[in-house]
């Protein structure tokens, strides 16, 4: 049986990413959705402190994953997130609905059609992704 809990982290490993948008501008977070073609595209939209504001366009699923370091906070803006959880929980958000999700939460999200949502995370949040197709319920 394979062992779903979080291994250490070696504090080294980080990930940064640019905004997409500077402090001190509006930001249209509609323009910022319709700009995207991808079926999959998640980046930083704003730094806040040592916190971002990431944008997510997505169709389909990612892959099962924890952030260690940094609980996420969901927010949709179009379209319909579902959030597997191990477990067998499965979180439904509709535009409009956010949802915390703690620090070292194996999860995976999905949507059945084009979904844009905003993610709000410490900068430092490091993905650490669980390799295998399924994670067992």
């Amino acid at each position: 049986m394979t062992d779903y809990r979080a291994q250490p982290l070696d504090q080294s490993v980080t990930h940064t990413e640019r905004a997409a948008s500077a402090a001190l501008q509006v930001v249209d977070l509609r323009q910022a959705a319709t700009s995207v073609a991808q079926a999959y595209k998640n980046f930083v939209l704003l730094d806040v402190n040592d916190h971002c504001l990431r944008m997510a366009v997505m169709e389909g699923e990612f892959r099962w994953h924890h952030h260690p370091r940094s609980d996420e906070c969901f927010l949709v803006l179009e379209g319909e997130l579902e959030i597997d959880l191990t477990g067998g929980e499965t979180i439904h958000l509709r535009p409009g609905q956010a949802y915390v999700l703690p620090a070292g939460v194996i999860h995976r999200t999905r949507s059945r059609g084009r979904c844009v949502n905003l993610c709000f995370e410490n900068h430092g949040a490091y993905t650490d992704v669980v390799f295998e197709d399924r994670v067992p319920l």
